[in-house]
Parts: structure tokens; sequence; C-alpha cells
């Protein structure tokens, strides 16, 4: 079957939902996350929101994960900055090169830009797909208020 990345619409919400929960529920994301966070998130993704873009990974038979990017600009490194803010593959799907997919995916739309992530140290599975598309760890902790 072929795996196609498409953008999130309406009738993905509450599969969306379900795999939001699923993995701000799991050990590769440090916050949690709220039933009306993932509410706003998705709204944001389907109601063209210019600074979030939502994408559904699929094979003809079923959604095998989604994506969300932010966008929003680097002073830092003098360019557009893509955020990969959610990569969510489900368990029966992962190891068959679907986040390397997506991660093509997104930086073939988006050329000449800067791309960012956020990863915990534990989830070496992820560390190990993100160095192997291109992606350093930066010297600099983040902070937020």
């Amino acid at each position: 079957m072929t795996n196609i990345i498409r953008p999130m619409t309406e009738t993905d919400k509450q599969d969306v939902l379900n795999m939001m929960k699923t993995f701000y529920n799991s050990p590769a994301v440090f916050t949690n996350g709220s039933d009306e966070i993932y509410e706003s998130d998705f709204q944001n993704c389907v109601n063209e929101n210019p600074y979030l873009e939502g994408f559904i990974i699929e094979n003809s038979a079923e959604i095998q994960g989604y994506a969300m990017i932010a966008k929003s600009f680097s002073t830092e490194f003098g360019k557009q900055c893509i955020w990969l803010e959610d990569l969510y593959i489900k368990e029966k799907f992962r190891g068959l090169g679907l986040g390397k997919k997506v991660l093509d995916f997104i930086t073939q739309k988006y050329t000449n830009c800067i791309f960012r992530l956020e990863v915990e140290e534990e989830n070496e599975r992820a560390v190990k797909l993100y160095e192997k598309s291109g992606f350093s760890v930066l010297p600099y902790m983040e902070m937020k208020k």
C-alpha cells in the first residue's frame, strides 16, 4: 500500500484528537496537554491559521499518524523557521520509514528554511531519526513564560 501525506481536514478530527492524547501522555513528550489544547491545535490546523499546519500520514486502509508544524521567523538564522511541533506514528507503523518520509516531505515543501524541533533525550528512536535526517543538538536551553 502506498503511503501519502496530506493536509488535515475536519473529517480527521477524532482520529487526530485520539492520537494527540496518546502522544501527549507518552514518555516522548514532557507536558501532558489537555483536551482544550488538543482541540485548539486541531482547529488551528484545519482553519487556515497561517502559523500552524497539520498533516495526516495514511495508506489506503487507515491513518498511520500525524504531524504539526509551526511557522515563524528566526532572526538568529535570518530565515523562516519551521518548528516540527508534533510527529506521531501509531505503534504498529513504527520502524517502516514513515517518520523519515514526513521529515523529507516537510523539508522539501519548505526550502531555504531553518528546521527546529524538541525531543526528549530518552526517546532514543526519535533522536536517531532526527540525527539521520540532518538535525543536530543546539548548545543552549530553551525557556518559556
